[in-house]
């Protein structure tokens, strides 16, 4: 496989267990299979250092640039930000789900978040500022039209016998 930035051929890297395809003496940027980030993204996962420190040419790199999946020649990686810092953008695979880091990518996103936790956390907190005001004004609106199908259901009571009134009558459909 070819790196999908400079198109300089993969070196093989093994840590942890898993074998990553990196551009070493290149642009410095690495490629995990689907699933395989998961494994390195986090500070306590120590495997993933051997990934930070990766030989690479000097010069301008165009990280901009749209790239193509190096397994899936034909696919464009899709681009977007690792987490709701919104200060690494990863590009992804739509359809073999691998990861592509740009240099010096992994090192940022291992120091955003100490543990899956708080990443969470940080997207739950995210969320909440970003949609509660939204959802409550939903739900009031929701509760008023409950409130109001009461009133209107409290009208009935007075105007219908209560033999008319579903499951008041031992005859009938109801």
């Amino acid at each position: 496989m070819q790196c999908p930035a400079c198109e300089k051929p993969f070196t093989q890297i093994e840590a942890g267990g898993v074998t990553v395809e990196i551009c070493k003496g290149g642009c410095g940027g690495i490629w995990f299979d689907n699933y395989e980030f998961k494994k390195f993204d986090e500070p306590h996962e120590s495997a993933g250092e051997a990934f930070l420190e990766i030989e690479m040419k000097s010069g301008n790199i165009d990280t901009e640039s749209r790239h193509s999946c190096p397994k899936c020649s034909d696919i464009v990686l899709s681009r977007h930000f690792m987490s709701v810092k919104r200060k690494v953008e990863i590009d992804e695979c739509p359809q073999c789900g691998g990861v592509w880091l740009d240099a010096g990518e992994l090192g940022q996103i291992r120091n955003l978040f100490n543990t899956e936790e708080e990443r969470v956390q940080a997207a739950e907190d995210y969320f909440c500022d970003v949609f509660d005001s939204d959802l409550l004004k939903v739900r009031e609106a929701s509760d008023e039209k409950v409130a109001q199908a009461r009133r209107f259901a409290n009208m009935f009571k007075f105007i219908t016998p209560s033999y008319y009134i579903p499951g008041k009558q031992e005859w009938g459909a109801y």
